[in-house]
């Protein structure tokens, strides 16, 4: 049968989801998701089996939205299935889990292309093999633009999940992955500071040097490893960095009930979201107000390194993991601290209050 599918969706690449129907595409994303090594039951049945090693599931829910969180004419198909696996994967991550496995549910214009759909199954196929998981069900239906709703499964292999809720003063506060790549991808991307803009952008920027901010907007590496290590080092809390720094960070200080103190040293921006800054403000006459639109820029941003360092605080979208732990706790070098855990509320830079935007709120 996957075989017959692969047939399909190869050879006819100007087919699109109504020629094939509902079971044609089924097949179609089948033969390109292979099952992982905890699959028992997977995509055909009415539900799928998974092993559970350690008996207990952990659980996490994603949605991407064409036009809020991704662009077509940004974004590859492969990029647009990177990106919804790394989402939930990452939330796997930061509670210290092993993840396991994606449900994942497609919506889609009848007019999409197959070839579409089957590239963006094997970058969720490819996300997913970066951090030992597989895709092992879902489902598909007909909307007016793409929509995913990925659900991610985690084990937890003996440790104890790692919550929001254990940080204690004195505790160090570090984090794993890069903070403000996606945001100014997104700001290059928002002011056309790129050359042969299309779909596929990740791929054909190999040599534009800041072809990596833009391929961490559209395409986030999460460390997933980064998780079960820091659980295993003694992690009191933990969460992925998706909304902005400061905002992720207050969610762990809010359910630890405790304050935590950013140091902008360690916050720096380097060379490369500097000279991102730079090109932004030179170029933008528009600037982003969610993750794929435009309003009027603000009169002042202010100078490079301040919207760089915005990038950096409040950005959200990279999905590092940022932990507390321990006073004292010797730390991998991917592990960087970036500040502490003192008694009382709030999240601050350098002991004050940080009067930009925290971060991104849906509803705001």
């Amino acid at each position: 049968m996957p075989l017959v599918a692969e047939a399909i969706i190869t050879g006819q690449d100007s087919q699109t989801l109504a020629a094939l129907g509902e079971f044609g595409l089924i097949k179609a994303l089948a033969a390109a998701l292979p099952p992982g090594r905890r699959t028992l039951v997977g995509i055909g049945d009415d539900a799928a089996v998974l092993a559970v090693p350690d008996g207990r599931v952990v659980a996490t829910t994603d949605f991407l939205l064409e036009g809020r969180h991704f662009r077509r004419d940004w974004s590859a198909a492969a990029d647009v299935g990177h990106k919804a696996a790394a989402r939930s994967l990452a939330d796997l991550a930061a509670m210290g889990a092993e993840p396991s496995a994606l449900l994942v549910a497609l919506a889609a214009p009848a007019g999409l292309p197959v070839r579409w759909a089957r590239e963006l199954a094997g970058g969720l196929a490819a996300e997913c093999a970066r951090a030992g998981a597989s895709v092992i069900g879902g489902d598909t239906a007909r909307a007016d633009a793409v929509l995913l709703a990925v659900t991610g499964l985690g084990d937890l292999a003996g440790r104890a999940p790692v919550l929001r809720s254990g940080a204690a003063p004195g505790d160090l506060v570090a984090v794993a992955g890069p903070l403000g790549d996606a945001a100014a991808g997104l700001a290059l991307l928002t002011t056309g500071l790129t050359t042969g803009l299309s779909a596929g952008l990740s791929a054909d920027l190999a040599g534009d040097p800041l072809a990596a901010l833009i391929s961490g907007h559209l395409r986030p590496a999460p460390p997933y490893d980064a998780g079960p290590e820091a659980a295993d080092l003694g992690a009191t809390a933990m969460i992925d960095v998706s909304d902005g720094l400061l905002a992720d960070l207050g969610h762990v200080a809010a359910a630890s009930g405790v304050r935590i103190d950013l140091d902008s040293a360690a916050l720096r921006p380097g060379t490369r979201l500097l000279d991102a800054a730079r090109a932004v403000q030179a170029a933008r006459h528009h600037v982003s107000p969610g993750r794929t639109g435009t309003v009027s820029r603000p009169a002042d941003p202010g100078p490079p390194a301040t919207e760089a360092l915005r990038w950096v605080l409040s950005g959200g979208e990279d999905h590092s993991l940022a932990a507390t732990f321990p006073p004292g706790t010797r730390l991998p070098p991917r592990w960087k601290v970036i500040g502490a855990v003192l008694a009382g509320h709030d999240v601050v830079v350098d002991g004050q209050p940080w009067s930009g935007a925290q971060g991104w709120d849906h509803f705001a």
